[in-house]
């Protein structure tokens, strides 16, 4: 193929040629899916409409739970829908807006997770200016900044990589993966595309670093705490943002750091599930298991 506008569609990963497997990959995905968007929307729901759970931390979480629905529903529905048909067809575009969708779904959430790491710092080591500095409009402007700068970044990544020439239009993936995509280039990495994976790593080192820094800074605080009950107190609210930011960034690194294959693998299957559609699912159980406040809410919209 000359040139990238010669390819006109991709085909991605094809789970099996065996048409059972291919329904069973559609029943995983679909239970996968349905699982991550209810659990999600549950945790919506929740801080929408109890006033009890419209403080920073939940408007937070709520994005958070809005960004996890949309990582999913990036990829999961056309996979499903491949399986079903027993296809592996997606248009040239249709590839183009799921790069750029995921792109920004996740680096919406890596972005959010850093300011929910510096919302614990303040209302941990500086309780007593939490209101003052953490107002409604402050939170407020903190989202529109995240979305936004996620939107331009998944922009210039997007067209960064669909800058490229393609030799291939055969993804080994079942959606399409920027590394994979790579791989089908015939000259290379450009110099747009070297310059933003630069950048995403630096950004990407920075936010690591700051939420590093923020829990050491807490850590230390909740030491400082005389009382036993004020420790776990403290720490109850750290675990579940912990938690979350330890599966993003340890299933990403490993995904990422990891060499990827030139053949269809299942364990680069296994793998990009891992990283893509397990921390969507776990983190509102990991948020909602922890939290007294939301399981409260959850259990009266269950009684409703």
């Amino acid at each position: 193929m000359e040139n990238q506008t010669t390819v006109p569609y991709f085909l991605l990963l094809e789970f099996s040629k065996n048409h059972h497997l291919q329904l069973l990959h559609f029943f995983f995905f679909f239970v996968l899916y349905l699982a991550t968007v209810t659990t999600n929307l549950l945790v919506i729901s929740a801080v929408a409409f109890d006033h009890r759970l419209h403080s920073p931390m939940y408007f937070f979480l709520m994005n958070l739970g809005l960004q996890d629905l949309g990582i999913a529903s990036v990829i999961v529905p056309k996979s499903m829908i491949n399986s079903l048909l027993d296809t592996r067809y997606i248009s040239y575009f249709g590839c183009i807006a799921q790069v750029f969708l995921f792109l920004f779904f996740e680096a919406s959430e890596l972005c959010l997770l850093t300011v929910m790491a510096y919302d614990r710092y303040v209302a941990i080591c500086n309780p007593l200016y939490y209101e003052m500095v953490m107002n409604s409009k402050y939170c407020t402007e903190i989202i529109i900044i995240v979305w936004i700068t996620s939107f331009l970044y998944g922009m210039f990544h997007t067209t960064g990589t669909f800058s490229i020439i393609f030799c291939s239009n055969v993804i080994n993936q079942f959606f399409c993966e920027i590394p994979h995509l790579i791989k089908l280039s015939c000259s290379g990495l450009n110099l747009l595309e070297v310059g933003i994976l630069v950048v995403s790593i630096i950004a990407g080192l920075g936010c690591f670093t700051f939420i590093v820094v923020s829990y050491i800074v807490i850590f230390k605080t909740v030491l400082t705490i005389p009382s036993e009950k004020g420790r776990q107190k403290a720490l109850s609210t750290c675990i579940p943002h912990l938690t979350v930011v330890s599966i993003l960034l340890l299933t990403g690194c490993f995904v990422y750091l990891r060499p990827s294959s030139n053949t269809p693998s299942y364990l680069d299957f296994g793998l990009t599930v891992l990283y893509a559609l397990v921390p969507p699912l776990f983190n509102p159980i990991i948020y909602s298991m922890r939290n007294k406040n939301i399981k409260s809410v959850l259990s009266k919209l269950w009684r409703l």
